[in-house]
């Protein structure tokens, strides 16, 4: 299945990334989940952020990172989600759940796109 082209001639690291989250988004919703916020970050430095916060047609609210390489000449993409990176988007998901007064089920999980080939890995790793 042909996805998009990461290797983009002349494409910023921001045009590429902002390729693959409509990647993963559009394979998300495709898979039934529905788009609750975009790129969504905690105030200050140092904080964290969350690519795409969906939600299942059960209710649980799922935090996804997106993650993309060209190839794989340098490890996969999923490989790159890597425990600092886990910290942050749990915090990240930790301040933007204070806005529910009664959180819903949540789960992490990594849209991982190397090259042409996208792979959704549900529960990747926990809040700890």
């Amino acid at each position: 299945m042909a996805l998009l082209n990461l290797k983009l001639s002349g494409a910023t690291t921001r045009v590429r990334g902002n390729a693959a989250e409509e990647a993963a988004l559009t394979h998300l919703q495709a898979a039934g989940l529905t788009l609750v916020e975009r790129n969504y970050r905690t105030p200050g430095r140092g904080g964290g952020e969350i690519d795409l916060v969906m939600r299942e047609r059960g209710g649980t609210l799922v935090f996804v990172e997106v993650r993309a390489r060209a190839d794989t000449s340098h490890g996969g993409a999923a490989a790159t989600v890597g425990a600092v990176k886990q910290r942050r988007i749990v915090l990240a998901a930790r301040h933007y759940l204070m806005r529910h007064p009664s959180p819903p089920p949540c789960r992490f999980d990594v849209v991982a796109i190397d090259g042409n080939h996208i792979e959704w890995l549900k529960a990747a790793f926990d809040a700890q």
